[in-house]
């Protein structure tokens, strides 16, 4: 891959470096304060996609069971699956019929055999290529439903439509997805 040599990324640590030495100064460095503006910019971004995301989930349809995120902000490697794998007998013990939505990050979107946007079922003869490998994981791992799609509201409906006895929903990565109304 072009670009990613060790030559750049000795530039990348030197310029994280400058920066973090002049983020941390007790008065405003001449850097710091040419980067302001830049820094009001990117305050007024995330601003903005704040409020964009507070709307989708006020205007996110409500699932008929309670929804149950597991996830932060970390895109991978936090835990989220294992957790939600461990949380499925405690749930049971407890009564509860869970079922689990995921994207299924990692699937053959491209494929003619299915739309990413339509939600599928993940089956325990499924292939990683069509669900995701975690996915695929969770379901055989816990025996529970488990539906994926790029709406995982969407996915989620579907879950609850084809399992009615489903009286929980785990949203493995459903942190990000405001769309996805959650409890």
């Amino acid at each position: 891959m072009a670009g990613t040599g060790p030559g750049r990324l000795r530039a990348r640590a030197r310029l994280e470096a400058l920066l973090a030495r002049h983020w941390w100064r007790q008065r405003p460095s001449a850097l710091s304060l040419a980067l302001q503006p830049l820094a009001a910019l990117y305050g007024l971004l995330a601003r903005a996609d704040a409020a964009r995301k507070r709307r989708a989930a006020m205007a996110a349809p409500r699932l008929p069971v309670p929804v149950l995120v597991v996830g932060n902000l970390i895109a991978g490697g936090a835990g989220k699956t294992p957790t939600v794998i461990a949380l499925v007998p405690v749930l049971r013990a407890a009564g509860w019929h869970p079922g689990i939505v995921s994207r299924g990050y990692g699937r053959d979107t491209q494929s003619e055999t299915h739309d990413d946007n339509a939600p599928r079922a993940v089956r325990p003869d499924s292939t990683a290529a069509e669900v995701g490998d975690e996915p695929l994981l969770m379901a055989r791992r816990t025996g529970v439903p488990v539906w994926v799609g790029a709406d995982r509201s969407a996915a989620a409906f579907a879950l609850c439509a084809a399992h009615p006895v489903v009286n929980l929903l785990l949203a493995d990565d459903g942190l990000q997805h405001h769309a996805l109304a959650r409890d």
